[in-house]
């Protein structure tokens, strides 16, 4: 009986059905593709705590994406039993930036269009969304909105502060406003014309007004 006997299956015959050259190629490719992804990451991330972690998971989730659709692609029966085994896979990691969801499906994305054969797009297609990411993420600091909270002890220092801070800024819009005996206090989100914050320092020391206080907010929380 020989080893071949043994399986009484086509697994010996699997064993070429994808050549090791293709297999190089693919899988340099992703690793090249994987870490431009990373460093794209790394150069519009904008979130509050920075992890490297994610950025190997984005290099090895290309190549493993490459992986599975190469075995795929090979074998008919074999793209049937991996539908259903990834079909049962659960992660339970929470995304806390919604960007890097875009860029979890942009890693498996060419890892499936790499196995495929299709380099051509892959590479130009991950060139274009890589230069629309940093242009759109690096965008400048005070085009993004803030919110302005101000403290005033009466109804005329409320509109002398508003009334300076929208010569101040780009645009303004009151979200709330709190009124109690001898306070007032205002949140507002501005759009500023530049970088230079001076103007929280002069209208803090506006007559009325108790406080004054800018801060960075992205639509989810203020920080």
């Amino acid at each position: 009986m020989s080893f071949q006997d043994i399986f009484k299956s086509s697994f010996l015959e699997n064993i070429s059905s994808v050549s090791l050259f293709d297999m190089g190629i693919a899988l340099a490719l992703a690793f090249g593709i994987g870490m431009f992804i990373f460093l794209i990451y790394k150069k519009t991330f904008a979130g509050v705590m920075y992890s490297s972690s994610f950025g190997v998971t984005l290099v090895a989730l290309t190549m493993i994406s490459t992986l599975v659709i190469l075995a795929v692609t090979s074998n008919v029966v074999l793209s049937l039993g991996m539908v259903g085994a990834l079909s049962i896979v659960r992660f339970r990691t929470a995304i806390k930036e919604p960007l890097d969801i875009a860029f979890l499906f942009w890693s498996i994305a060419v890892g499936i269009v790499l196995a495929a054969g299709m380099i051509p797009l892959a590479v130009l297609g991950s060139v274009v969304i890589g230069i629309v990411l940093l242009v759109f993420a690096n965008k400048k600091a005070h085009l993004n909105p803030y919110i302005v909270v101000i403290r005033c002890e009466n109804h005329d220092s409320e509109i002398a502060a508003m009334d300076f801070l929208k010569k101040q800024v780009k645009r303004c819009v009151v979200k709330s406003k709190t009124a109690q005996k001898g306070a007032i206090e205002i949140n507002a989100e501005v759009r500023m014309k530049e970088d230079n914050t001076d103007f929280i320092n002069i209208l803090s020391e506006m007559n009325g007004v108790n406080s004054a206080v800018l801060v960075s907010y992205n639509g989810d929380y203020m920080g």
